[in-house]
C-alpha cells in the first residue's frame, strides 16, 4: 500500500539543447576560434555528442571552458556537469559546484537545481538544507520541473524548511503537470493519505496511472493494489495482475510477493504452487518479510517445494527478526514442538509474547494456551482468559470459542452461561465447527437458549458440513426422529455413516439399529447421497 516513505530523487542531469549558430560546421569552428562564446558552447556539444564530429570529451570540455570563462551560463552549467560526472575531465565535485555556482548566479535554472543537489547531498561542500531549498526554489520558480518536485519533497519532509503539507502538494502538482513521474506518484500519495488535500481515492488512481504509464515501478505496484481492492477504481483482477506484474518484473519486492500470492491462490492467474514459490523467492531475497513468511509456509506444507522443516524455520526466522508477528508466532510453534529446531519452550514463549504484544491474534492465542496449559509459565486461567479476550476482540473465532468455554466452565472467571453462549455464537457465525455444534446442542436441550429444534438442526448442519463427527451424528438423530426437520431415514443414514467412519463409536453402533427400519433401496440411495456429498468441492 502507499506509505509516507518517499525519497528524494537525484534526477538525470542532462545537457540543454544548443541551437546551431551557423549553417556549416566550418563556420561554427571559425566563430568559436574567434572567441564567440555561443559557438564555443555549440562546438563543445558537437564533440560531446559525436554526431557531426568524432566524439572527443576532452575537446568538448576544452571548448566549454572557453565559453564558460567568458561568462556563458549554459557553458558554465555543462562544464560543472562534466566535472560532476568525470566526463572528459577528472571527476571533481568541488569544481562542479564552483561552475554551477557561476551559472546559478546568472539565473540559470538547471545550474541552480544542480547546485541545490550539491548542498542537499554534501557534494563538494558541506550539506546545507536551507541553501539547497533556496536554490531549488529559484529553479522551481522558473518552471524547472525537477526542482519543483524537490521543493515539494523538502516541504513534505520538513528539510531546510518548516514542514508544510499544503506547500508540498502545490509543488508536487506543478512538477506532476509537467510529467515528472515521481511527482505524480507523490501527488497520488497526498490524495491517498489526505496530506495537503482531502483524501480522494479516484484522484490518487488518476495520478498513479500517469506515473505507472511512464514505467515508474512503485506506481505500477500501487496501481495494481488499487485494482485488486477496488480502491478509487472498479475492482479488476486482470488489471491488478497486469500492473503488479509490470512492477514485479522491475524488481519491486512487494509486487513480487503479490504475484506469488496470486499464483498460490489462483487469483487472476492460474494456480501454480511452483510459480508462486519462484516469486516468493525473488521478494524474500530482497528482504520482504511477508514473502519470507509465505516461503516458510510453502516449505511447511510442501507446496511448490519439497517439505523441509529446516527451511521453514530459516525463512520464519528472517521474517520474525524483522518484527513480523505472524512469523514470530509460527516460529514459536516450531520451538514449542521441536520442528526444524531444538525444542525450547522458553524461546517459544518469548516469541509468542513478542507477537502478542504487537496485537497479533495468533500470538495472543498461543500465549493464552501456554497459560491455560502451564507451558513454560505457571498455569494461570486468568492470564489465559486475558489473552483469549484480546484475540477474541480481533474476531479470532478460536479465541471466541475458548472464551465461551471459560465462561461455561468458570476458568478464570465466574460461570456465566449467557456469556458463554454469546461467545459461542460469535465463533459459530465465523464458521467455527465446535462452536456451531455447541450452539446447536444448546438449542436442542433448551439450555440457556429457548428450545428450538429447527435452530438446532441449522447449527448442527453447519458443523456437520465441515466434517464435525458429533454434529453429523446429532444431525442424523434429528432426521431419524423428525425433530426440527422432516423425518428422512436416507439423510439420517448418510450423516450417521459419515460420523461412524470418522471413528464415532456411538454412531457406529447406532447405524445398525437405524438400518433395521430401512429398505435396501433406501440404504442404496443413502450411499449414493453420501458419495455425492463427498465429491462436493
Amino acid at each position: 500500500m502507499i506509505t509516507r516513505d518517499l525519497v528524494l530523487v537525484l534526477v538525470s542531469l542532462g545537457f540543454s539543447a544548443v541551437h546551431p549558430l551557423a549553417a556549416t560546421l566550418d563556420e561554427t569552428r571559425v566563430q568559436a576560434e574567434k572567441g564567440n562564446a555561443a559557438a564555443q558552447l555549440e562546438l563543445g556539444t558537437l564533440y560531446k555528442d559525436g554526431t557531426r564530429l568524432p566524439q572527443d570529451l576532452t575537446a568538448a570540455v576544452s571548448w566549454w571552458r572557453k565559453a564558460a570563462e567568458q561568462g556563458n551560463a549554459e557553458a558554465q552549467s555543462v562544464l560543472g556537469l562534466a566535472y560532476f560526472q568525470g566526463s572528459g575531465v577528472a571527476k571533481d565535485d568541488v569544481e562542479a559546484a564552483r561552475w554551477y555556482r557561476k551559472a546559478a548566479s546568472q539565473g540559470h535554472a538547471r545550474a541552480q537545481f544542480n547546485l541545490g543537489v550539491c548542498y542537499r547531498d554534501g557534494l563538494g561542500m558541506p550539506k546545507n538544507a536551507a541553501e539547497s531549498m533556496k536554490l531549488f526554489r529559484q529553479a522551481a520558480d522558473q518552471g524547472f520541473a525537477e526542482a519543483q518536485f524537490n521543493v515539494g519533497m523538502l516541504y513534505h519532509n520538513g528539510t531546510g524548511v518548516t514542514r508544510n503539507s499544503v506547500e508540498a502538494e502545490k509543488w508536487f502538482r506543478r512538477a506532476a503537470s509537467q510529467g515528472i513521474a515521481e511527482a505524480q506518484f507523490s501527488l497520488a500519495v497526498c490524495y491517498t493519505l489526505g496530506t495537503g488535500v482531502p483524501k480522494n481515492a479516484g484522484e490518487a488512481v488518476h495520478w498513479l496511472r500517469k506515473a505507472a504509464e511512464q514505467d515508474l515501478a512503485k506506481a505500477q505496484a500501487h496501481l495494481g493494489f488499487c485494482y485488486s481492492l477496488g480502491t478509487g477504481v472498479a475492482k479488476d483482477e486482470t488489471e491488478a495482475v497486469k500492473w503488479t506484474l509490470k512492477a514485479a518484473n522491475r524488481g519491486v519486492a512487494s509486487a513480487q510477493c503479490k504475484i506469488g500470492e496470486c499464483y498460490s491462490q489462483g487469483a487472476g492467474e492460474t494456480k501454480d504452487a511452483v510459480e508462486a514459490v519462484k516469486w516468493f523467492y525473488k521478494a524474500a531475497d530482497q528482504g520482504h518479510e511477508m514473502a519470507q513468511f509465505h516461503l516458510a509456509e510453502c516449505y511447511a506444507e510442501g507446496k511448490g517445494v519439497t517439505k523441509d522443516d529446516a527451511q521453514e524455520v530459516k525463512w520464519l526466522r528472517l521474517a520474525a527478526e524483522q518484527g513480523l508477528a505472524r512469523a514470530q508466532s509460527n516460529l514459536g510453534d516450531c520451538y514449542r514442538d521441536g520442528k526444524g529446531v531444538t525444542q525450547d519452550v522458553t524461546q517459544a514463549l518469548s516469541l509468542y509474547r513478542h507477537a502478542a504484544n504487537q496485537g497479533d491474534a495468533y500470538g495472543q492465542m498461543d500465549l493464552a494456551f501456554c497459560y491455560h496449559k502451564g507451558t513454560g509459565v505457571p498455569q494461570d486461567d486468568s492470564q489465559a482468559l486475558n489473552w483469549w479476550r484480546k484475540a477474541a476482540a480481533q474476531k479470532n473465532a478460536t479465541a471466541q470459542f475458548n472464551l465461551g468455554l471459560c465462561y461455561s466452565n468458570g476458568d478464570g472467571v465466574a460461570i456465566d452461561d449467557a456469556e458463554a453462549v454469546n461467545w459461542y455464537r460469535k465463533a459459530a457465525e465465523q464458521g467455527h465447527a465446535q462452536a456451531q455444534f455447541n450452539l446447536g446442542r444448546r438449542y436442542r436441550d433448551g439450555e440457556t437458549l429457548p428450545q428450538n429444534a429447527a435452530e438446532a438442526v441449522k447449527w448442527y448442519r453447519k458443523a456437520a458440513e465441515q466434517g464435525h463427527a458429533e454434529a453429523q451424528f446429532s444431525l442424523s438423530f434429528q432426521y431419524e426422529k423428525g425433530e426440527g426437520v422432516e423425518k428422512d431415514l436416507v439423510q439420517a443414514w448418510m450423516w450417521i455413516h459419515l460420523a461412524a467412519i470418522q471413528g464415532n463409536e456411538v454412531a457406529d453402533k447406532h447405524q445398525a439399529t437405524l438400518e433395521l427400519g430401512m429398505t435396501p433401496a433406501q440404504i442404496k440411495k443413502a450411499e449414493a447421497l453420501e458419495k455425492a456429498w463427498k465429491q462436493k468441492p
